[in-house]
């Protein structure tokens, strides 16, 4: 899929996951997370987890929920 932003990693901010868009895959939902004005674009994974957001069990693996 192409990416929509520059950044690799795109954050929901409704339910504090994070994804990885190189891995996306369709349980991910990022057109819906991009429609509801939910997502906040990361450069890095690290970023990510230090403002809180843990990781997509999809694309990512190792979810702490």
């Amino acid at each position: 899929m192409a990416r929509r932003y520059s950044e690799r990693y795109l954050a929901n901010v409704k339910t504090r996951e994070v994804h990885d868009l190189d891995n996306e895959t369709s349980q991910c939902q990022i057109d819906e997370i991009i429609q509801a004005g939910n997502e906040k674009p990361y450069n890095s994974l690290q970023a990510a987890h230090n403002d809180g957001f843990d990781n997509c069990h999809y694309c990512i693996g190792n979810s702490k929920r």
